[in-house]
């Protein structure tokens, strides 16, 4: 009798499980974009027990992460790094299995015709007497670098994110720097990252970036910047995807493609810009920062190291090269790769853009022989925003219902961003389901 009960209980218990699993499995919870914020998004759900869809407008999975193929050589979709030190890609991401490839932390700088290199020689020995010598910046710069650096080692990353805004060229200006180590390394340099030739980008991104810089290393995967967005696919199990497919509106309870099909849905997460989709965003286009990269083959390498080339002159079109095989690729073609890229907004045609970036390759950087291979012209490379933060709560993330946004855009423009944003939309489903599974391990690093 008693053995009859337990088997009761037992199947009692076994068919609540199974209950519940299905009822997780059986929502349909669509995802909007299958880059890297929409594929975090999808994981955080499938560990959690539901089976998301992705809907995505390309052929592949990525975004603005991808990687072409073009003459056997890797062409990423902008000059595009990873910083290992952002706290949410140690947490997504299997940095072995990308086999990650580092620069070195410096910079070879192109200046009167000259080239001189900077760097962290504390992390770098060899680059001790190229930065003593360099003659960019006084000594006095390179006392308040040292500054800088011990600070930023100390500051939080809610205490970077929390500070008052100004802009990147204020703040060094504030900080003391004088206007030739500004002109001739910082503003390159970060116009390169911020894709804007005047430091106008905040503070609070300058000091993030400054950090992630010296906590970790800039790397690019030996495949290709798009080995990060295939590795995070490669881990969905139960993730549908919909390529080639566009969204035109999305509502509560219902997703409307462009072909007039009609999707209906429990949960939507947008994990892309969204003022396009909901028609009470319309109004809240997001303004975005754009950038051009020309990829050449050339016979050589006038910068040795991998390291990434600055054009410090600021009457040059050009902001920043880097040779690619300086670094260690999967698909190598049979010369050397260069990429250039450009922040600065111009009027000229393909040709004459061509043209002048091979003219100022040549008499400012010594490479003479440039073949073009391809341009990559990105509208919508960075979002321009103000009030930058670093993370949001899962509950921020809800716009109506049914809807929730993620993507960069919620927070600062950067690969850490899309993750955490991603992250917080996917929580803030779970949430609304009521049904945190394992909330610890899903906990967004904050701080």
């Amino acid at each position: 009798m008693a053995e009859i009960a337990f088997v009761v209980v037992l199947s009692y218990f076994y068919s609540d499980f199974i209950n519940i699993f299905m009822e997780k499995e059986a929502y349909k919870i669509y995802i909007v974009g299958a880059g890297i914020s929409g594929l975090i998004a999808a994981k955080v759900l499938e560990d959690n027990g539901y089976h998301p869809e992705i809907i995505e407008a390309t052929e592949r999975v990525g975004g603005r992460v991808k990687t072409d193929i073009v003459n056997g050589y890797q062409l990423d979709h902008g000059f595009q790094v990873l910083l290992t030190s952002y706290p949410a890609a140690k947490k997504y991401l299997d940095y072995d299995a990308l086999s990650l490839q580092k620069f070195l932390p410096g910079a070879a700088i192109f200046t009167e015709g000259t080239q001189k290199t900077i760097g962290d020689p504390l992390r770098n020995l060899s680059l001790f007497f190229p930065t003593l010598f360099s003659g960019i910046g006084n000594f006095s710069d390179k006392l308040k670098v040292l500054k800088l650096n011990k600070h930023l080692k100390k500051k939080s990353l809610d205490e970077i994110f929390s500070q008052p805004e100004t802009t990147t060229l204020a703040h060094l200006q504030k900080l003391g720097f004088s206007e030739e180590m500004i002109s001739k390394f910082f503003k390159p340099f970060f116009s390169g990252i911020f894709l804007e030739p005047n430091l106008a980008t905040s503070n609070r991104m300058f000091e993030f970036v400054y950090k992630m810089f010296g906590d970790g290393h800039a790397a690019l995967p030996k495949a290709g910047i798009e080995a990060i967005p295939k590795q995070l696919a490669s881990k969905l199990q139960h993730t549908k995807f919909h390529f080639n497919t566009r969204v035109k509106a999305v509502e509560d309870g219902k997703i409307t493609l462009e072909n007039g099909t009609i999707l209906k849905s429990h949960f939507t997460i947008v994990a892309t810009e969204a003022s396009s989709l909901i028609s009470n965003l319309k109004s809240q286009e997001i303004a975005w920062k754009s950038c051009e990269t020309l990829f050449f083959e050339t016979s050589k390498r006038t910068i040795s190291k991998p390291l990434i080339g600055l054009a410090a002159d600021n009457t040059l079109l050009i902001n920043n090269i880097f040779f690619h095989n300086s670094l260690p690729t999967a698909s190598t073609g049979a010369k050397e790769l260069l990429s250039v890229t450009i922040v600065k907004p111009h009027n000229l045609s393909e040709a004459f853009l061509i043209q002048k970036v091979q003219e100022e390759l040549q008499h400012y950087c010594g490479i003479m022989d440039c073949t073009f291979l391809k341009k990559y012209a990105i509208p919508k490379a960075l979002p321009n925003l103000q009030q930058l933060q670093y993370s949001m709560s899962p509950s921020e993330t809800r716009l109506t219902t049914q809807v929730f946004l993620a993507g960069d855009v919620q927070l600062n423009g950067s690969l850490n961003a899309a993750m955490l944003s991603g992250e917080a939309a996917a929580l803030g489903v779970i949430e609304a389901l009521g049904s945190v599974v394992n909330p610890e391990h899903l906990k967004s690093e904050y701080t």
